[in-house]
């Protein structure tokens, strides 16, 4: 192995020694304690040291790394104390996620690592919203993502070098190349000659770089981040490296060739490089002696600190309240009493963004077609001329790197809109919901102040991929908000409220109402309460509850028929639920009806039913009835499609259960 030191002095040779040592000796330390049965579980780094070592020491210490579970280099080239690392490890209170998550899936702002989730490619993506913070704010700087060889496969990877290059990120983008996915060869993972040709195909910048080499990682990491930031361009690192031990300790070897073992172990990259610093007489043999015994009583001490860490006891109301950052969302007082203009549906989710714009300038807007065109139901339509293409950007159709990247911006202390076309387009992004954004709170403290807005809803023969219901699907995912408004006024005051919130929110426009529903909305900023159902008809004789188009069903069946003595209940936000005003109806009327235009399996009437037989049954008069739409997908014609919604079983239900 050939090192080429460049300028370097024998100091900072030195001190790259140093960094590149002593993850080794925790290492070694680590996989001693797994086999004394002291320690649960482990994966090893040990043969490709070098690759996170140079990323450390390469960038700014105030340049974000998203590491993978292998790259304990990062976090001990961060100066991450190795006793509260340790207690990390063990699943400790005062680790870094209070013992809510393994190994290195945490992160640090302090230290300037965003911790990784076990899906691997989705780190990619919030790189790319670092990276366009740093854009934005003209910052001369980068981020850096690492992933593997297997990862390169998922469409993440794909989606965020597509997103990076498109709009010119200062992303460099490491793929350690170890041969292995977990067991699965390179050669069944791929058939181009090298990962680092798959960086071409975006028209970006691609190296091919000898990860057991410390010097020649870090020197290519050092010209990378040149390079980004002087041509605001994404570049391609593919690391060529080779892991010493399984994925996991638990998982063994046997699946790799003994023969590339030999090979592999000639290129270690602690040896190679001492034995280098000796033939150049800037290392010693005392003084490596001397480094060693420094490390070992660091490693034994803070081992030892960790260990005297004292038994983890839960507590569930910490465990509840750290779902969500703090934030105490209010209704704006005396709002309703403004000067107030009719305005459609839609006009109000528009307003509701314009107020926002003027009074978030951090607010950056996201989604396809948004800027020129106004997006596909022109909403935000003229933003672009107002706000500039930095706050209202085109997206490629990257569903999971735009949600990424609005993580991202979060991290850097921006606020991000991005409209979902459809909702029913949000599978693709899926992942990135319901573990990146609604975990990150919970896992290490990072808020994601991220709106997706979803148009859903069927009623306009739209079919079943730009018809569904989709809201069930994240109401049961804890750090998530979910709001469902049905009128211009809580059009726009819930959707600020949504951008004021840091928590991540889903924020739901049925389609149907855009143009169809018409109201009074007052003028300028104001919120309404998230987590507050609203009273929009008392009754004593059944209760209603609903939200979205159920609302205007209910009402236009009522004014039918003014004999029934209803109340009606609009939800508003699904998640949290105002379980006081359910429990309110519930008792005001002892029959109640669970309306909604989802399907009824599944559908969160289900969940709102056994809640109030669980806990309002002895006011109950009937059972507790839910009015949803068929269990089919979402019909094309119109005679199909009205047949399929729930408000097609009003009449029969609303009957049942004054009978009852």
């Amino acid at each position: 192995m050939q090192f080429d030191k460049k300028n370097l002095s024998n100091q900072e040779l030195i001190h790259i020694y140093r960094e590149l040592l002593l993850p080794r000796m925790i290492e070694e330390k680590m996989l001693i304690l797994l086999r004394q049965g002291r320690i649960s579980k482990w994966f090893s780094g040990i043969g490709q040291e070098a690759v996170a070592v140079a990323s450390a020491l390469a960038l700014d210490s105030d340049e974000y790394i998203m590491p993978m579970h292998r790259n304990l280099g990062v976090f001990t080239g961060r100066k991450m104390p190795l006793d509260k690392l340790f207690i990390q490890w063990q699943g400790g209170k005062n680790g870094y996620s209070k013992g809510r998550e393994r190994s290195f899936h945490f992160g640090s702002n302090e230290h300037h690592i965003c911790g990784m989730i076990s899906h691997l490619g989705p780190q990619l993506a919030i790189a790319d919203g670092i990276a366009l913070a740093h854009k934005l704010k003209k910052e001369n700087k980068v981020s850096l993502a690492f992933t593997g060889d297997g990862a390169t496969s998922e469409g993440d990877f794909h989606e965020a070098m597509n997103v990076a290059a498109v709009w010119g990120l200062p992303v460099i983008f490491l793929i350690e190349n170890n041969g292995y996915g977990l067991s699965t060869p390179s050669s069944e993972q791929f058939i181009c000659n090298q990962l680092a040709d798959k960086g071409i195909g975006y028209g970006m910048k691609a190296e091919i770089v000898d990860g057991n080499n410390i010097l020649d990682m870090y020197h290519a990491i050092k010209q990378a981040r040149t390079y980004c930031i002087n041509e605001q361009k994404p570049i391609l690192l593919e690391c060529m490296t080779f892991r010493m031990r399984g994925h996991e300790e638990a998982s063994g070897v046997k699946y790799v060739p003994k023969e590339l073992f030999e090979i592999w172990g000639k290129k270690d990259p602690v040896q190679n490089y001492e034995s280098y610093l000796l033939q150049e007489k800037i290392l010693t043999a005392p003084l490596i002696e001397a480094i060693r015994n420094e490390f070992t009583d660091y490693i034994n001490s803070s081992v030892q600190k960790g260990f005297e860490e004292p038994p983890i006891i839960s507590n569930t109301s910490e465990e509840l309240r750290d779902v969500y950052a703090p934030h105490t969302s209010a209704t704006t007082p005396g709002y309703e009493q403004r000067t107030k203009q009719e305005m459609k549906f839609i006009q109000a989710v528009t307003d509701g963004l314009d107020q926002a714009m003027q009074q978030f300038p951090n607010l950056v807007l996201m989604g396809q077609d948004i800027a020129e065109y106004g997006g596909a139901f022109k909403v935000t339509e003229g933003f672009v001329e107002r706000y500039g293409k930095d706050r209202v950007r085109n997206t490629p159709l990257c569903e999971s790197a735009i949600i990424g990247s609005a993580l991202g911006l979060s991290i850097k202390g921006y606020k991000s809109m991005m409209e979902m076309q459809f909702s029913d387009f949000v599978t693709v992004g899926f992942n990135q919901i319901v573990n990146n954004l609604a975990k990150i709170y919970y896992r290490w403290g990072q808020h994601a102040d991220v709106v997706v807005r979803m148009p859903t809803g069927a009623g306009v023969g739209a079919g079943p991929f730009h018809s569904q219901s989709t809201e069930a699907w994240f109401t049961k995912v804890p750090g998530l908000k979910v709001v469902y408004p049905s009128t211009p006024e809580d059009a726009k005051g819930l959707l600020i409220a949504a951008l004021e919130d840091p928590n991540p929110v889903m924020y739901f426009e049925h389609k149907a109402l855009y143009r169809s529903v018409s109201g009074q909305v007052p003028d300028g900023f104001y919120t309404i309460e998230i987590g507050k159902a609203k009273q929009v008809r008392q009754g004593n004789e059944l209760s209603i509850i609903t939200y979205g188009s159920g609302v205007h069903w209910a009402l236009d069946y009522l004014a039918q028929h003014p004999d029934i003595d209803a109340a009606l209940l609009d939800l508003r936000t699904l998640l949290p639920l105002d379980y006081d005003a359910i429990r309110a109806t519930v008792k005001q009327t002892g029959k109640v009806l669970i309306l909604h235009e989802d399907t009824l399996i599944g559908g969160i009437g289900g969940e709102i039913a056994a809640w109030i037989s669980e806990h309002c049954f002895e006011f109950l008069d009937a059972p507790v009835m839910r009015c949803a739409s068929l269990d089919t997908p979402v019909p094309f014609a119109i005679e199909l499609e009205n047949n399929f919604l729930a408000k097609s079983r009003l009449h029969e239900t609303i009957t049942s259960l004054r009978n009852y």
